[in-house]
């Protein structure tokens, strides 16, 4: 009988992309390629910017499409990707499918696509980091989407009491909601409209950003300053910039606030284990983020 033939060599080079709206300030790129150096293997790292590409939300599945023909390994999925990627996915991972969201794709040696979802992992190390012992009895989320489907899976499983959901899209906050208390239990989340936010943040323990509002390509604050007080916490997870003008006023009324900047290393630590198979040092690229951000 011949030989069984010797296992095939793991890759030591990967083409990788990130696909989404006013991503040229993204720090994606440096984090993965950085990453990969210290682990002693070649990855390039592309950003598909949907705006320059002249594309909207609804082509980012024929983008993936194009990415593996192309040869990519995978793909990380940014706004306003991570709910329209779904249906064009052969596969999606436990908390892909949970929360309805995919932020990572990789494309396995078949060919076929898998959707996975680190922002709500990445979010949950962040928040346990940095606003350690923070109350959470009662939380404020702005943003039901795709980034906003993590981060409250993510408060909830942190433990806190109620979420209350806000989005310009009533409809998508009252979907998000009911999945979040089925999951979670009765009372754990509810949708909330528009003209009850300075009701609710009056008694809120702490406030979670998770819209566009405040990156490069969307200027601006996502609620009238005067609604900040100073017994609330903010968290955000825009990380570019990573000091939002939200921020910004949070602290100047003595506000504990949390960037985005945790957020994206951490889930981009998982990312990168996904894509290569190799264990990254989840503290070397947040410290290679903070470099980047200071230069």
């Amino acid at each position: 009988m011949p030989p069984a033939p010797a296992p095939a060599p793991a890759p030591t080079s990967y083409l990788i992309g990130l696909i989404g709206s006013g991503i040229g300030p993204s720090l994606s790129p440096a984090l993965h390629e950085q990453e990969a150096d210290h682990h002693g293997l070649r990855l390039l790292y592309r950003t598909l910017d949907l705006d320059q590409l002249g594309l909207g939300a609804d082509d980012v599945g024929r983008l993936v499409h194009t990415a593996r023909r192309l040869g990519y390994d995978g793909l990380n999925i940014t706004h306003p990707g991570k709910q329209t990627v779904i249906p064009h996915l052969d596969d999606l991972s436990e908390d892909a499918s949970l929360l309805g969201a995919v932020n990572t794709v990789v494309f396995g040696p078949d060919g076929k696509s898998c959707g996975h979802n680190t922002d709500w992992s990445g979010f949950t190390t962040s928040f346990a980091h940095g606003l350690k012992h923070a109350p959470t009895r009662q939380i404020v989320q702005l943003g039901a989407g795709g980034a906003g489907a993590a981060v409250a899976h993510a408060m909830l499983t942190l433990g806190a009491g109620q979420l209350a959901l806000v989005d310009t899209e009533a409809g998508r906050a009252s979907s998000l909601a009911a999945e979040l208390v089925a999951r979670f239990g009765p009372g754990r989340a509810a949708a909330a409209p528009q003209e009850k936010l300075a009701d609710l943040l009056a008694t809120a323990d702490g406030l979670v950003h998770a819209t566009p509002m405040g990156m490069a390509h969307h200027p601006g604050l996502p609620l009238p300053a005067e609604l900040l007080h100073p017994q609330l916490w903010v968290a955000d997870v825009v990380y570019r910039p990573l000091d939002t003008e939200l921020l910004r006023r949070a602290r100047a009324l003595g506000c504990r606030t949390l960037d985005g900047g945790g957020m994206a290393a951490h889930q981009a630590a998982q990312a990168f284990r996904l894509f290569t198979g190799c264990e990254p040092d989840a503290g070397r690229m947040l410290a290679h983020m903070a470099t980047l951000v200071a230069t």
